[in-house]
């Protein structure tokens, strides 16, 4: 009869600890989100005549013990790159004449954070044309 009960046993001990590793991971999630904010939007250009459009990116750290970002743009011609050190919060403006022709997913922000606290913290996000919703973040650590 002790077999009868072993594999729903085995089965409940299994469920309990993957809700215990997903609920830890949100939990995490929460801390991140509430710790950093990241932003990319996409300003046309003002005169259909110029290419003269621009991405703006915004990241501000609310717990201010970010050590060193960087900052890349990827899928250009040339990657754009920054290296921020011992700042907490910038406005970064790169050009980008015209959207792109197959979407923003093909040049996803990506920033790679040295946290007092949290250690290696890595963001990515889309670059959004202005008047969007903003874009979803994606945390992770390196």
């Amino acid at each position: 009869m002790a077999k009868k009960f072993g594999a729903p046993i085995a089965l409940g001990v299994i469920t309990v600890l993957a809700i215990l590793l997903i609920t830890g991971n949100n939990n995490e999630d929460e801390v991140l989100k509430s710790t950093f904010s990241v932003e990319a939007v996409y300003f046309e250009s003002r005169n259909t005549n110029l290419d003269d459009g621009y991405i703006q990116i915004t990241f501000k750290d609310n717990t201010h013990k970010t050590k060193a970002i960087i900052l890349e743009v990827l899928g250009m011609e040339t990657s754009f790159q920054k290296t921020f050190i011992d700042s907490s919060e910038f406005a970064e403006t790169i050009s980008f004449p015209t959207p792109p022709k197959y979407g923003w997913a093909i040049h996803p922000v990506t920033l790679l954070i040295d946290h007092e606290e949290l250690g290696k913290v890595s963001l990515k996000t889309e670059i959004r044309p202005f008047g969007e919703p903003v874009a979803p973040v994606i945390y992770g650590n390196p």
